[in-house]
């Protein structure tokens, strides 16, 4: 077997990495804002046709994602995050296309969503696994936190980004942005030299190999790992973040009276919470320890969402984006803060031949979790209305923040 190098996460190796998940991310963060607004103004959708496509966006995780993890743990993980790239960056440039054809719907839309998203299951698959190998499991804590620092400012530029480049090009074309972004991504990953991988033991051929190695991954995720309590708990924690996925956008729009570029800032104050939440991250851990953290991060949430519920009462218009933009600024902080806890605590319990297969599976069923509750979501705003969907979020990620805080996890650290 060769020899893993684990430098840090100042390595050029690891910068190079950091460079591609940065710039990608940024991308990401104009589509998520233009692809919504493709579907509410291009395509003069609703909340509903919203939740089907933030669904469409996730249900590769529910179809494929436990067989993928146990398919990346069996080749190197650099190969497959260099055309797994490549395939987000093709995807993408379709919609601008169809677009431009005059053929671009809604149905077609979904379409391209799903095998954007079944792309990004196989890169998350290997991407995340990868973060090990560079740099030792001490340091996988700051490593996450670097990597959540650039995802943050992303958050806070991408958006703002976004509702101009929507307002001056339009939301098509915008996407084309985050095309160029996954090349990048490509070019940065296919350059990185001096990390080895090491040759994956040979697989043995066949349905019966493969659901083994499956079910090898789920026993050790929900089993003797001591990830389950986080893991439950998170689950219930993306059913509230769904509702949130789906309701913002249209209830800035159709509630607030917002424009597109006062929800992109909007968005970019979130991004701004998550960039100070990933930059006092280890300091919290350090104060709190790992448990501690996370639930703190969970509870505030909460304030924040009450938070944006309570815009409604806010004047429309600049007002009203303030206090919703008050509301995303504690969410951001919130998810700055947790994740690199979160990612840090499950690596450091899991051997590196499990590493993709623990990821996938948990990342599988957050987003099952997405696909089913992300249509009700929409279901839910337009029936009841917005200020209960958020309600009803608010109370979903109190559960969560419970089932950890009244658990021995609030003691968790990394060791």
């Amino acid at each position: 077997m060769v020899s893993l190098t684990q430098p840090d996460e100042t390595s050029s190796q690891f910068r190079r990495f950091w460079w591609g998940e940065a710039v990608s991310g940024m991308g990401s963060a104009i589509t998520t804002l233009a692809l919504q607004t493709l579907v509410l103004v291009s395509l003069q959708g609703g909340a509903v046709q919203v939740g089907w496509l933030v669904s469409a966006r996730w249900l590769p995780y529910l179809v494929l994602g436990l067989v993928v993890g146990a398919l990346v743990d069996r080749v190197r993980r650099r190969p497959v995050m260099v055309v797994t790239d490549l395939a987000r960056a093709s995807l993408l440039g379709l919609v601008p296309l169809a677009w431009w054809l005059d053929v671009l719907t809604f149905p077609l839309l979904l379409v391209v969503v799903v095998l954007f998203g079944t792309a990004s299951l196989v890169n998350d698959a290997a991407s995340l696994s990868f973060v090990p190998r560079l740099v030792p499991r001490a340091r996988l804590q700051r490593a996450h936190a670097r990597l959540d620092g650039a995802d943050a400012v992303a958050q806070t530029a991408g958006p703002a980004l976004a509702g101009a480049l929507i307002r001056v090009v339009g939301a098509p074309l915008s996407v084309l942005v985050d095309a160029l972004t996954y090349l990048f991504s490509a070019v940065m990953v296919a350059s990185l030299r001096g990390v080895a991988e090491p040759t994956p033991a040979p697989a043995a051929v066949g349905a019966r190999a493969l659901a083994r190695e499956v079910g090898d991954g789920a026993r050790w995720a929900y089993g003797a790992s001591g990830l389950r309590r986080l893991a439950l708990a998170t689950h219930v924690w993306f059913a509230g973040q769904a509702i949130l996925a789906v309701v913002v956008v249209p209830y800035g729009y159709l509630v607030l009276d917002l424009s597109a570029l006062q929800l992109g800032l909007v968005f970019a104050v979130a991004g701004l919470g998550a960039l100070l939440g990933a930059a006092l991250s280890t300091r919290v851990g350090v104060r709190l320890g790992t448990g501690g953290a996370i639930i703190c991060s969970y509870s505030v949430t909460v304030v924040g969402v009450l938070v944006m519920a309570a815009a409604a009462w806010a004047p429309t218009g600049w007002a009203g984006a303030a206090v919703l933009a008050v509301g995303q600024l504690c969410h951001g902080w919130a998810m700055g803060n947790s994740n690199s806890h979160e990612m840090a605590f499950r690596q450091s319990r899991t051997p590196d031949e499990l590493q993709a297969r623990t990821n996938t599976t948990l990342r599988s069923l957050n987003r099952a979790v997405i696909v089913a509750v992300s249509p009700l979501a929409g279901l839910l705003a337009e029936v009841v209305g917005y200020g209960p969907a958020l309600g009803a979020a608010a109370a979903i990620f109190t559960a969560s923040a419970l089932m950890l805080a009244l658990s021995p996890f609030r003691r968790a650290s990394v060791e």
